[in-house]
């Protein structure tokens, strides 16, 4: 299985929703963290909840956060603290949500946070 992944640079890269039995190949990968951007149940109770995939992750050896935002609503915080979480969190990170858009957004302003 080859997931989807947009690379945004050496560092960092965005896919939409993933479920714990894509970790392995994710780790395999070479990504290092993982950060969530996809509330719980935002697709109702069959989306994976983060907690599964949270434990997955980390029994993987993976960093993880867990960032919930909602589509262009992103607050002043949330922004903040996605660039915190990029500039603490091992690299290469891979950021998730339903399409991966949100995540993308989020990134690109966060890069703007000094």
């Amino acid at each position: 299985m080859s997931l989807p992944i947009a690379c945004h640079s050496d560092y960092f890269s965005t896919l939409g929703q993933i479920d714990p039995s894509h970790l392995a190949e994710i780790a395999n990968q070479g990504y290092k963290s993982v950060i969530n951007n996809r509330p719980d149940f935002e697709a109702g109770p069959n989306q994976p909840t983060n907690d599964s995939i949270q434990a997955q992750a980390e029994s993987l050896g993976l960093h993880y956060a867990f960032l919930p935002v909602i589509p262009g609503a992103f607050t002043p915080e949330q922004v903040a603290e996605m660039a915190r979480l990029l500039k603490t969190m091992p690299s290469p990170i891979l950021a998730f949500c339903r399409s991966g858009a949100r995540s993308s957004n989020l990134y690109q302003m966060a890069l703007q946070v000094r």
